[in-house]
C-alpha cells in the first residue's frame, strides 16, 4: 500500500525515534551506533541531509541519510542507512525519505551520490552500477550492490576509490 507521505530534515526532537526507526529494522545495533557516529562526525554530517518520513501524527516512521564521502579527492555524498519501521515497510515511506534526501542534496548543489545496497531496490531512484563508471571499493563486495547516481547532469560522476566516512570503518 503506497501513499503520500509527508517528509522533512530530521529535528532534534527527531534523534531518538530515528535510533528507533534503524533499531526496529535491522537485526543488530550497528546501523543505529553508525548514524549517531556519524551525527557526531563534522566532516560526515551535512545539516538538512538526515530525512524522515512521518505517519499521519507527525512520528517518523522512515529515515534515510546522506553523509560526506569522496571518490578519490571529489565530494561525494553517501546515503546510507535507510531505514523504515517493520510495519510500515512496503508502504513508499522509505522510498519518499529517499527521494527527500536526493532532493535535498541537489537544492544544496551536491553532485554525486554513492550506495552500498540492495540491487533491485535503489534503481529506482536513478543508481546505476558504480563499476560502470569506474567507482569503486577497497572491500570485497558484490559487484551490483555498489551503485552510484549524478545530481548533476553538468558534472559526471568522477572515477576511483569511494573514501566513507570515519565511523563507516571501511
Amino acid at each position: 500500500m503506497s501513499r503520500n507521505w509527508t517528509t522533512r530534515a530530521e529535528s532534534s526532537a527527531d534523534i531518538p525515534a530515528i535510533r528507533e526507526i534503524n533499531l526496529a529494522a535491522f537485526p543488530t545495533s550497528a546501523e543505529a551506533d553508525l548514524v549517531d557516529a556519524l551525527r557526531a562526525d563534522p566532516a560526515a554530517w551535512i545539516e538538512g541531509l538526515s530525512l524522515v518520513a512521518v505517519d499521519e501524527s507527525g512520528r517518523p516512521v522512515a529515515h534515510a541519510l546522506l553523509t560526506r564521502c569522496h571518490v578519490d579527492d571529489t565530494p561525494a555524498l553517501c546515503l546510507a542507512p535507510c531505514a523504515v519501521l517493520p510495519e510500515r515497510q512496503r508502504t513508499g515511506a522509505g522510498s519518499a525519505a529517499v527521494r527527500a534526501a536526493l532532493a535535498a542534496a541537489r537544492a544544496l548543489g551536491e553532485r554525486h551520490v554513492v550506495v552500498l545496497g540492495h540491487p533491485d531496490y535503489y534503481p529506482r531512484f536513478g543508481f546505476t552500477r558504480a563499476r560502470d563508471h569506474g567507482i569503486r571499493v577497497t572491500i570485497d563486495v558484490p559487484d551490483e550492490a555498489l551503485m552510484a547516481l549524478g545530481l548533476d547532469a553538468g558534472h559526471p560522476l568522477p572515477s576511483g576509490t569511494v573514501h566513507y566516512a570515519a565511523p563507516f570503518g571501511i
